[in-house]
């Protein structure tokens, strides 16, 4: 299989990462939040989490040139009064270590230099030349601090192109969230949970429990055809997604269910296998999409896919500008921009979009982009009255 080590070694590195994560999670304390620049939460489960997967990495492919592009860095933590955190962080990730073989104990301590070395590890660019990891060491800090769904994205660019991802997610469900409500999607004890999902390109997605007790198995995307039967996500928090557009899109599809609101990657992992057949994510106007944020959870999705190409055909010259898309592809996901362009991951640390991203097998996604299309120039229309 290509990619093997590097896969061995990405599973490895969000496992452990997870494992720090869920410590944290069951008892999190107030001193354990941090507010980065942008104010956005961080705890030092972050923290913790970018320095194993750091540190896993290197350990695991030393022979290889290595860069990674991850969410955190260690400037918060070098100022004045951080010492605490530094330390407490230090020791989670030793403990951390120290539990991925007991039987073979690690050869030394790391120390808080180590660790924020580690952590710094994540300040690549990126690009389109080469290979870089892309980190984020918990995507969906609130949904973390709120005891909620969070996961460790871990992917893989080669020369600009996604050819490997792991998506870790301690608190979703083995069992499909498919009908359920939020509180059961996020906070039933009486299911199993803990998700690890991974692909690589050319090989098919796969899940397996976190705590790798069973053999994996290969999912697929939702095969539905009809719009009126699908299901949809979208970002459980206000701030990321439009939520009254994502509203007016699935009013125009037919979508008869409601909603489904959940935090982070795990949105990918559960439309992987099936759980709903639609993504919507339309940020606030200025937002910009970090590639941390997708390309785990993109190839998790298509990982069922052979696409070979993507063609955006316009078939109608009048002002009503109507487009219809075709691709080559087998029965898995389809992840573009609002405009039906395929994401680049290749321009460093961003994606430049048109206006937002979305999911779909490809049987709903003409239907889709057009309602996308709609709805957006509705709302154009109304704003500029």
């Amino acid at each position: 299989m290509a990619y093997e080590k590097e896969l061995d070694a990405a599973k490895k590195a969000a496992s452990l990462a997870a494992r720090l994560c869920q410590k944290v999670q069951k008892a999190l304390l107030q001193s354990d939040v941090q507010s980065k620049s942008d104010k956005s939460p961080v705890t030092v489960a972050d923290y913790g989490s970018q320095a194993v997967v750091s540190l896993l990495l290197q350990r695991e492919l030393i022979s290889e040139p290595f860069s990674l592009v991850a969410e955190e860095d260690s400037a918060d933590l070098r100022k004045e009064g951080s010492q605490d955190i530094i330390e407490r962080i230090t020791k989670l990730v030793n403990d951390t270590l120290a539990t991925e073989d007991p039987l073979k104990p690690i050869d030394s301590t790391l120390s808080t230099d180590d660790i924020l070395r580690a952590i710094d590890c994540g300040t690549s660019e990126g690009g389109p030349n080469g290979r870089h990891w892309v980190l984020d060491p918990i995507d969906g800090t609130k949904g973390f601090l709120r005891g909620d769904q969070y996961a460790v994205a871990l992917g893989l660019l080669e020369e600009g192109k996604v050819v490997l991802g792991v998506l870790a997610c301690p608190n979703l469900p083995l069992a499909s969230i498919a009908g359920n409500d939020n509180k059961n999607k996020n906070s039933s004890s009486s299911e199993e949970k803990g998700c690890l999902f991974y692909a690589t390109i050319g090989s098919g997605t796969y899940m397996q429990p976190l705590d790798s007790r069973s053999e994996p198995v290969k999912v697929h995307v939702s095969s539905v055809e009809n719009p009126e039967d699908a299901s949809f996500f979208e970002s459980f928090e206000g701030a990321h997604s439009l939520h009254d557009l994502s509203s007016s899109i699935a009013n125009k599809l037919g979508v008869k269910a409601p909603p489904v609101r959940i935090d982070s990657q795990a949105k990918y992992g559960a439309l992987s296998r099936g759980d709903g057949a639609i993504y919507l994510r339309f940020p606030h106007k200025g937002y910009r999409e970090k590639i941390w944020d997708h390309v785990a959870g993109a190839i998790v999705v298509t990982g069922n896919n052979n696409i070979i190409n993507i063609t955006i055909y316009r078939i109608c010259e009048c002002e009503c500008n109507i487009w219809f898309c075709l691709w080559d592809a087998e029965a898995g996901g389809i992840v573009t921009d609002a405009g039906g362009k395929a994401l680049d991951f290749s321009k460093g640390k961003y994606l430049d979009l048109d206006t937002g991203i979305i999911v779909a097998n490809e049987k709903i996604m003409p239907l889709l982009l057009k309602a996308v299309r709609d709805s957006i120039a509705e709302q154009e229309n109304a704003s500029s009255l």
